[in-house]
């Protein structure tokens, strides 16, 4: 019969490669550049960081107090070595409890321990009294990391400050535009219904303000302050944009359009022919060739429909971004087609489109050409030109299918419409 050997479970502290680095460091530290009285003050704010809770924060208090003012000068040690009973009895809590917030605050790099053969805790001094070595609570990981502790309270306290200064904007916002909308007496019906139902959406997709993150505070707040704008008949601010003002010909949409001769522009002018037979009703009835006359018909259109395919891809973004000055309103500014892309499902929420009618369109038209139809259908529905935004949309998905949507005269249309109104507000304001 074999020996049962029992194995113990090991006794002490574990050690890992992060607490032994902790350690490390702890013994980098320049003893005399941290007061202890700084310390104290740090400890106590490290809860706001979420570093820490209340209990713990209490006990690392309990151990700086507990060293000696002097030991943080530049000759001094700041190492504690009281037990686990009396911190326990200290701060009021039990002695396991104690122990595994020691282990805690070892963890998150705000001690660091070295325990001895019979885990007491003790001090090692030389003749002259100094101490040469020391086993218990070693507290100079916090002078090493004292400045970067206080730049995270600094940064934590600055983000709750933003975050509290968006909420309340955005709380009056939401009460303004409900003043607005009901002061608005010269609003009818369906407009009056539209713009609460906007309201009701924006509302209902922060959902607890409180809670928020302060970027969606601030979108949100922006949109409304727009709806305000658009109650009360104003012009709506615009923000500026950084990296517009690195581009040459900002405002070139400003000028008149002169017809130039080009390389290209004999087939342009087919093209423009082309469009226009496309739009022209069906004269099938006319003439005896009925079948030869539809069949050159569904040719002119597919080859038409092929060219306007490819004029589609001639669309840059910056032309939709000029169309659709919505899109800063809100505080979007994409750069590249993928950030208009990943904006698509946001645009649909803010203008009161379905998923359904998005992902329709999706499969209908592809992403991109997608993503500049959701523009178009939010600028619109902000101009009060488009009463039913998903209608709008599946209506614009349905003559994708059929070949008979052209989103660059859209596009090009609301950027010359955009730029005569701010002509005549420049014109107004001089």
């Amino acid at each position: 019969m074999e020996d049962i050997i029992a194995y113990r479970r090991p006794v002490g502290r574990r050690i890992t490669p992060q607490r032994t680095e902790f350690r490390r460091l702890a013994q980098s530290a320049e003893i005399g550049t941290v007061t202890r009285a700084q310390l104290a003050v740090l400890v106590q704010n490290l809860t706001c960081t979420g570093v820490i809770n209340g209990t713990e924060s209490h006990l690392l208090l309990a151990l700086i107090n507990t060293a000696p003012a002097e030991s943080f000068d530049r000759s001094g040690r700041p190492i504690v070595f009281k037990s686990n009973r009396q911190l326990a009895f200290e701060i009021g809590r039990s002695v396991g409890r104690v122990s595994r917030m020691l282990s805690r605050l070892f963890d998150v790099g705000l001690i660091t321990t070295q325990d001895s053969g019979n885990y007491k805790r003790y001090p090692i001094r030389n003749a002259d009294g100094d101490i040469t070595d020391a086993c218990g609570v070693d507290l100079r990981i916090l002078i090493v990391r004292y400045a970067e502790l206080d730049e995270l309270v600094r940064e934590v306290r600055a983000e709750r400050k933003a975050a509290e200064a968006a909420l309340r904007r955005y709380r009056g916002a939401l009460r303004n535009t409900r003043y607005a909308l009901a002061a608005a007496a010269d609003l009818g019906a369906a407009a009056h219904q539209r713009v609460a139902g906007r309201i009701e959406r924006i509302s209902t997709y922060v959902e607890v303000a409180a809670k928020a993150p302060s970027e969606l505070l601030r979108r949100a707040t922006f949109l409304l302050e727009w709806t305000i704008d658009r109650l009360m008949q104003l012009a709506p601010h615009h923000r500026s944009e950084p990296d517009a003002e690195k581009t040459t010909c900002v405002y070139v949409e400003n000028g008149m359009h002169k017809q130039i001769t080009l390389s290209y522009q004999s087939r342009r002018s087919n093209l423009e022919q082309c469009l226009a037979h496309a739009e022209q009703p069906n004269f099938s009835k006319a003439g005896s060739s009925k079948g030869a006359f539809d069949e050159s018909l569904e040719r002119r259109q597919s080859s038409v429909n092929d060219q306007c395919n490819q004029r589609q891809a001639l669309v840059s973004l910056q032309d939709v971004l000029r169309a659709a000055p919505a899109l800063r309103g809100l505080g979007f500014k994409p750069n590249t087609w993928a950030d208009l892309v990943r904006l698509t499902p946001i645009l649909c929420r803010c203008a009161g489109i379905s998923e359904d009618a998005c992902r329709c369109a999706i499969e209908k038209m592809g992403e991109q050409q997608a993503a500049v139809a959701v523009a178009i259908t939010l600028e619109k529905t902000n101009r009060q030109d488009v009463s039913s935004p998903g209608g709008y949309l599946r209506a614009m998905t349905e003559r994708a299918a059929a070949g008979k949507l052209y989103l660059a005269r859209s596009v090009f249309g609301l950027a010359a419409r955009n730029s005569l109104e701010a002509k005549h507000r420049d014109i107004g304001q001089t």
